[in-house]
């Protein structure tokens, strides 16, 4: 059963007795009545899912009708018929919102197809998404199987995501669900891949996928030109599916030059990352040739603030010292706002550099702030708050402002983050770090499934804190809780969004080239 009600008004309603018998026959409800004014008497005690409006008919006119209903009922769709193909008569029935325009005489199919074009769209497009995602389901499990490639998890990866933003436009729980069990199985399998290849990564970098310390050398550097002032922007622990959600909106100004999926370095957390992307260089050698800027996790003070010096150390060690440079650092709305009134004072410089670190204080306010964590209770609604945030931040003005003055738009980021659900137990002293998808520290006791264990952290490039020190990546979905307290802990902790661990969502992340489209 269809349980549509169809209202339908002309004033020579008899002539259209086939029709009707057609849509009763295809179980449609249908009113009919010969005037506007009844129309308008029958919508007030009755409700209708859409309405077939005569525009030729004595007394109220089809347009003056229209007028009304949309001032009782503005939600209704109304499909206007009329003989007239007069432009003033079209022009004003789509200014008012008409969901649909036929012109007499109409045959059954057309009123079939508008009622379905306007009221089965959304169900005809979920039907076609979930069915188009059940054939390609098959083909990623196959796919799982066989992935053996750090260009081919990219691809997986993006693939995963493009039927998660498919499916978010559907209400479709079931579907959904498998979705997220492919996700999970995904991460089950990258984790193997990662603790197996990580480390040879380093041995030989030809094989190596473009990592957090070789993306300035290997994508920024070839973009940057005298004769194109560049923005570098790197929001702060965006994933790739959160970049997808407001590409839309920076298409309006810019369009896509190159995009490539890179991988941030273990651990994925920012002053790890974020300092190995200005500074070219992996953690261990950062502390060897910059003990003035490199902290480990034990270490006091503020662990990103020498990401400028890092910067111009790293282009004068690759020869380009005659760039002109500015580094700034946003991390409040006040900064944001600044830059963006400022703008037109970079358009001198060969490159612009900005760290935005909004993801970041959301992600972490998450765990701090209730009403956070029920607006990103999932990654669908986290989706959603980082474009909504995109719209209305100063970072969006930034980028229209750099379209205006012909800046070159690189957008990047240094590493992600996984929404966290199963805890694991990890022991460690007094000294080991705090952050809840790595550890690191002396004499860690962990389940062994869970993590990755790297026992000599100079294996992957990685400082020690003190002697015998060895570092852990949570896997999957897990974060790594202690003992005392637990029960608290673990019920603060879950279903919050976390970085540092090993999974798709945290590793594998956009770099994007944008050209500003002309005005």
């Amino acid at each position: 059963m269809n349980h549509i009600n169809i209202l339908w008004v002309d004033d020579e309603i008899d002539l259209l007795k086939p029709h009707i018998l057609f849509l009763e026959q295809k179980q449609y409800k249908v009113t009919t009545c010969q005037s506007g004014t009844e129309a308008l008497e029958i919508i007030d005690d009755s409700s209708f899912d859409i309405v077939f409006l005569d525009e030729n008919m004595p007394g109220l006119t089809g347009l003056e009708t229209l007028n009304e209903i949309k001032a009782k009922r503005p939600n209704i769709p109304v499909v206007m018929i009329t003989k007239s193909e007069e432009e003033y008569i079209m022009e004003e029935a789509i200014g008012n919102k008409i969901a649909d325009y036929l012109i007499k005489p109409v045959n059954p199919n057309q009123i079939l197809l508008s009622i379905k074009k306007n009221l089965d769209h959304s169900r005809l497009v979920s039907e076609r998404t979930t069915s188009n995602y059940q054939q390609e389901f098959r083909k990623i499990a196959m796919d799982m199987a066989m992935v053996n490639s750090f260009e081919d998890w990219a691809e997986l990866y993006r693939k995963l995501l493009y039927w998660e933003l498919q499916l978010d436009d559907i209400e479709d729980v079931g579907m959904t669900e498998i979705l997220e069990s492919q996700k999970s199985e995904a991460n089950t399998q990258f984790g193997k891949f990662i603790e197996k290849n990580y480390e040879s990564w380093f041995d030989s970098p030809e094989d190596a996928p473009v990592m957090s310390h070789t993306l300035f050398k290997e994508k920024v550097v070839p973009e940057l030109s005298k004769d194109q002032p560049t923005l570098l922007v790197v929001v702060d622990n965006l994933r790739y599916d959160q970049w997808q959600s407001f590409e839309p909106v920076i298409n309006n100004y810019y369009k896509k030059l190159t995009e490539i999926p890179y991988y941030s370095i273990l651990p994925t957390a920012t002053q790890y990352a974020r300092n190995a992307l200005f500074s070219g260089l992996m953690p261990l050698e950062m502390e060897k040739l910059f003990p003035q800027y490199w902290k480990n996790d034990n270490d006091e003070g503020g662990k990103n603030l020498y990401e400028a010096e890092f910067l111009q150390a790293q282009l004068k060690r690759l020869g380009l010292r005659d760039l002109k440079v500015e580094y700034h650092k946003i991390t409040n709305l006040k900064n944001g706002k600044k830059i963006a009134e400022t703008f037109k004072s970079q358009k001198d410089n060969d490159l612009t550099v900005i760290v935005y670190n909004f993801v970041d204080m959301l992600s972490h306010s998450k765990t701090e702030m209730e009403v956070v964590k029920e607006l990103a209770s999932n990654d669908k609604a986290y989706r959603s708050l980082t474009l909504s945030w995109f719209k209305n931040s100063p970072l969006l003005e930034i980028i229209q402002q750099a379209q205006t003055l012909g800046f070159k738009l690189i957008i990047t980021t240094d590493h992600g983050t996984i929404n966290v659900k199963n805890p694991s137990k990890v022991i460690g002293d007094r000294d080991t770090s705090l952050n809840l998808r790595y550890k690191t520290g002396r004499s860690l006791t962990y389940q062994d499934r869970d993590v990755m264990a790297v026992k000599n952290p100079k294996d992957i490039h990685l400082p020690s804190m003190s002697m015998n020190s060895s570092f852990v990546f949570a896997k999957d979905d897990l974060f790594l809780a202690y003992p005392n307290n637990y029960n608290h802990y673990v019920s603060y902790y879950r279903n919050t969004y976390q970085h540092g661990g090993i999974s798709l969502e945290e590793m594998v992340i956009p770099f994007v080239v944008m050209l500003p489209r002309q005005k």
